[in-house]
């Protein structure tokens, strides 16, 4: 069983103790992090893997609200507060569930269930479609334009020329896609969507990264590839066929 991965955010470091104890004694949660500054919790949690925020509304400096609406839409919230006022307000970042302090563990235990349910629901799909209604063309025909991927309980389509990159986080993958601000999160293995994307324009070059061969803008010496902002490198398991790549689309010196 996944364990969901959850994280905490209050200014109150005893309401943080009372919910980093529900979470160890439900099976299915995991606790990554928790914070007493709003601020400080927007600058990491997009370094973290969450899967469920815990999120007090009325803080200092940047209230919950405002930091819902920064976060990645992957991570899905439950509003902890003791203002009920506020529960309308939630239905804005479509919140999975919202607690009123004092919080005891059903409730709680009936807002990770509905957590649990909903990933449950969306971390087996990864869905493409065959171009024309043919079933029968393969995953990694070259001739595939779009991708559904599953996001928020619903079907994105995804076209492929805009798909820059993939990039592997533990059990999920975030597709950065060109035109979006931030990247598509989804539940899925860097292998699985290796498998479904068309060989011929894009190429695993680590373990982390699978890049589109059309929005590469240089490679330097070490093998670093360079994507608009982010560089990566590729790695000894996947140079040999990188390096094949180079060789065919090089005009003049070679690296």
């Amino acid at each position: 069983m996944r364990k969901i991965s959850c994280a905490i955010v209050d200014d109150e470091p005893l309401a943080i103790k009372l919910i980093e104890n529900f979470i160890g004694r439900t099976p299915f949660l995991q606790h990554v992090a928790s914070f007493t500054d709003s601020i400080q919790a927007s600058l990491e949690l997009s370094n973290l893997n969450v899967d469920l925020l815990f999120l007090d509304i009325q803080m200092p400096d940047m209230d919950g609200m405002a930091l819902a609406h920064m976060i990645s839409p992957a991570t899905k919230i439950v509003f902890t507060t003791a203002f009920r006022e506020y529960a309308l307000d939630s239905y804005d970042v479509a919140a999975i569930d919202f607690l009123v302090k004092p919080i005891r563990y059903d409730k709680f235990l009936r807002a990770v269930q509905k957590a649990k349910e909903w990933f449950d629901r969306n971390d087996s799909d990864f869905l493409y479609e065959e171009v024309a209604t043919n079933r029968s063309m393969p995953t990694n025909g070259s001739s595939k334009e779009e991708i559904f991927i599953r996001k928020d309980g619903v079907l994105q389509r995804v076209q492929l020329d805009r798909l820059i990159m993939v990039e592997g986080m533990k059990d999920y993958v975030r597709l950065h896609i060109e035109g979006e601000r931030f990247p598509s999160v989804t539940h899925l293995t860097m292998k699985s969507v290796e498998d479904a994307l068309p060989k011929d324009r894009f190429m695993r070059v680590s373990r982390s990264y699978i890049v589109s061969l059309r929005h590469i803008q240089s490679i330097d010496r070490n093998m670093c590839v360079y994507i608009g902002d982010t560089m990566v490198k590729v790695t000894d398991i996947y140079k040999s066929e990188f390096e094949s790549f180079i060789k065919a689309n090089t005009l003049g010196n070679k690296l």
